[in-house]
């Protein structure tokens, strides 16, 4: 490959430049280049010229090559322009794409500090340009993530609106994007109804607004855009049902929690007894560091025993990982129920009968371990709550039949987990239409909390039938969130609105 070539391949970027020599002094790579002798346009009066009144000199940054820095020494003309009626008779010439005006690096340069600055901002980003050999500030970096220009996109037809955390409990500020391509089309300084509905009025051709429940939302919607259709967040529909759905579980716990008389393992007494323990102490009027100091407990597992109303809110039933003996239990639970003492031995033949291929201490295990017992321990509310909200299919087939158990020894129970899986069929099939019979029927249910579910509904009524029925959701800005709450911890949430607000839209 001849030297022209070499130069060609290495440097593209001096095509429209003669480069003279290129120097090697050790730290750096020195480009001596120099333009052409072509006529040029007057910038003020477009009149060619090639008359020469003087030379300048400039020292340009470029990007690194073999890991060295490089600079480009550019030999610059100042041209006479020849036109009498011209009010500009010099003017310095410019090479677009190399040097621009008043420029200390090459735009490819530039171009590389400022994406390395929008992933990363100022001190991380001029870390990791170092390591390319270039050198810059932090500020740097940062004043030239603010100086990119933003994209200017069409308004979107369905358009996605919610919240997102400056300062925890502080300061929040609106984020929207397009719910269809997921595009980030701005962000508002705040979440106030009046930012909003400016911007909806500045900004016409929305025709469908997908919201979470916020009232504020819905009313800067109302005011900026009132032809456009809301549509509230399936998810946090399904969110809000879910707290209900656990407060009743709550409300029904005597109920559930009843069962026929079982053996009271070691671990509950345990349980039982500090709970105790606790409680009568704060029950003498002693304070919850006193009573960790009597106990010799920590302060947390005091408070934890002391949050507690009853020694049955802090049971939980042991999380077990599937076994090669988990299809065999229903076999083994009727075997110990019907005879409480059969041995090991005779357990491992029969299960071996039928297929087992695991070996003699897998189920000595199994079996020390209780999970082939036939009583089973009351889950919390909490996790009964997480049961009657998941699919079927989901749940192990123990854990399902336990479920069942439990919720077939109430009729409010019961009734609760056909509520559930009838708003989960609304969900899945999009059937805002059959809401006022669900909403009917719920109704006519024993099931205060969820009356005020069904309230709550009434009152964003068409919102819900909307985010029911359509096929649009809030989905995409949780990711979207999640991508801003990494952009600010990059910047340890000391940034500015502005910079945080350029990053969110250029990343």
């Amino acid at each position: 490959m001849c030297d022209a070539e070499l130069l060609k391949t290495v440097f593209p970027q001096l095509a429209a430049v003669l480069v003279q020599r290129v120097v090697d002094e050790g730290q750096r790579v020195r480009v001596v280049a120099r333009t052409r002798a072509d006529p040029v346009a007057c910038p003020r009066c477009g009149t060619l010229t090639a008359r020469v009144h003087g030379y300048h000199r400039r020292w340009l940054a470029d990007l690194p090559v073999g890991g060295r820095p490089v600079v480009i020494e550019l030999t610059l003309r100042r041209l006479v322009c020849p036109s009498p009626d011209c009010s500009q008779q010099t003017f310095r010439e410019q090479v677009p794409g190399l040097a621009e005006r008043y420029a200390r690096r090459t735009p490819h340069l530039g171009a590389l500090i400022s994406a390395v600055g929008v992933v990363l901002a100022g001190r991380a980003g001029a870390r990791l340009l170092s390591v390319f050999a270039v050198a810059v500030s932090c500020s740097t970096v940062l004043r030239l993530v603010m100086a990119l220009p933003l994209r200017m996109s069409a308004v979107p037809r369905v358009l996605s609106v919610d919240d997102v955390a400056l300062r925890r409990h502080r300061r929040y500020a609106t984020l929207l994007i397009d719910a269809v391509t997921h595009r980030r089309i701005d962000v508002l300084p705040n979440r106030k109804a009046d930012s909003l509905a400016a911007w909806l009025r500045e900004h016409p051709g929305v025709r469908v607004v997908c919201r979470d429940g916020s009232l504020s939302y819905a009313e800067a919607i109302r005011q900026g855009a009132p032809d456009a259709v809301q549509v509230s967040d399936r998810w946090h529909l399904w969110k809000n049902l879910g707290e209900a759905v656990e407060k009743t579980v709550v409300a029904h716990s005597r109920c559930w929690h009843a069962g026929p008389p079982r053996t009271i393992t070691a671990r509950e007494e345990h349980t039982r007894s500090r709970h105790a323990a606790v409680h009568t102490l704060l029950d003498e009027g002693v304070g919850l560091l006193e009573c960790a100091r009597r106990l010799g407990w920590a302060l947390n597992t005091v408070k934890r025993y002391a949050r507690a109303d009853s020694a049955e809110a802090l049971l939980r039933p042991p999380q077990y990982r599937r076994t090669l003996v988990d299809p065999y239990r229903d076999h083994l639970r009727r075997r110990l129920a019907d005879e409480s003492g059969v041995a090991v031995t005779r357990l491992l033949a029969e299960i071996r009968e039928q297929g087992y291929p695991g070996s003699a201490t897998l189920l000595v295990r199994y079996l020390n371990q209780g999970r082939a017992d036939p009583e089973r321990i009351p889950p919390s509310p909490r996790r009964l709550a997480a049961w009657l909200m998941s699919r079927p299919e989901h749940l192990p087939d123990h854990r399902r039949r336990h479920r069942d158990d439990l919720v077939a020894s109430c009729p409010q129970m019961t009734a609760l987990a056909a509520r559930i899986r009838a708003f989960a069929a609304l969900l899945t099939h999009h059937c805002g239409q059959d809401l006022d019979m669900w909403m009917k029927t719920v109704r006519d249910d024993d099931l205060p909390f969820l009356h005020a579910f069904v309230t709550g509904l009434d009152t964003d009524h068409d919102a819900v039938v909307a985010g029911l029925t359509l096929p649009y959701s809030n989905g995409p800005m949780e990711g979207a969130n999640t991508k801003v709450k990494l952009i600010k911890r990059q910047m340890y949430g000391r940034a500015e609105f502005p910079l945080l607000r350029q990053r969110i839209l250029l990343s």
